[in-house]
């Protein structure tokens, strides 16, 4: 069975919970998600020599340290996103990886962003980065993020039954059925209160404005992340102004 440690980054923050989850398998074989430049945690990178690295997805707390790792130690660099690549092909769905003597499987997971994936480690373990996180729920960062695909991508997470999560922030979760399960539950209880919102506006999810619908599905959100809260609602207000 492969070996998965994880490390943490060092950049909490209100977007990143404690820290970006750095994970090493194989005894340093693969890395995904390097995070942050920070010095120490770029040095044990380093350290290791991986000969592949892997990313979920484009944002900066996950990527930020790829680039410069890949071509510390020579390796390849993969993600969806071609941009994201370095020496390396971009990853395709479905496809799978070796390492020691099992294969990764490459699951795209749209949603959080276009180019989200989750690398199933079979029988152990799901690598989720941002879609599914240790504690909270996921930002569908619209335009790039899409409620239709996040929910889509939530069914096919389901079907891999009760693997370990391991996520981008955050600690791990039992299972990534039952963390599926509950994001649906809240995307959909969520989606609820943005319909009861529109209809106290007297107004519809295509002609809303996107701050005054915030205001009322999200009374409280701090303003640091009052961006994160409107590129939600603007997600959703598009999938609503699809869909009823």
């Amino acid at each position: 069975m492969v070996d998965i440690e994880r490390i943490l980054a060092p950049n909490p923050g209100p977007m990143t919970l404690d820290g970006t989850n750095t994970y090493v398998l194989g005894g340093g074989q693969v890395v995904v998600d390097p995070g942050p430049t920070d010095p120490e945690h770029m040095e044990r990178l380093v350290a290791l020599a991986p000969r592949l690295i892997l990313v979920t997805h484009r944002h900066i707390d996950h990527t930020e340290a790829a680039a410069e790792l890949a071509r510390s130690v020579g390796a390849e660099l993969r993600g969806l996103d071609p941009d994201q690549c370095l020496g390396g092909e971009p990853l395709t769905d479905g496809e799978w990886i070796p390492v020691d003597d099992v294969e990764l499987q490459i699951v795209a997971t749209p949603g959080h962003t276009a180019d989200s994936v989750c690398i199933v480690v079979p029988g152990r373990a799901v690598l989720t980065g941002d879609t599914i996180l240790g504690r909270g729920s996921t930002v569908i960062m619209h335009p790039d993020g899409s409620v239709g695909a996040f929910l889509a991508s939530l069914d096919k997470l389901e079907a891999l039954g009760d693997l370990e999560v391991l996520p981008g922030h955050g600690e791990p979760r039992a299972s990534i059925a039952e963390a599926a399960r509950e994001y649906r539950a809240h995307r959909k209880e969520r989606l609820g209160e943005v319909r009861a919102a529109l209809q106290g506006l007297g107004t519809t999810a295509a002609d809303a404005r996107v701050a005054e619908v915030t205001d009322r599905v999200y009374p409280e959100v701090d303003a640091s992340i009052r961006f994160a809260a409107e590129a939600s609602m603007a997600a959703q207000l598009a999938y609503l102004a699809a869909t009823d």
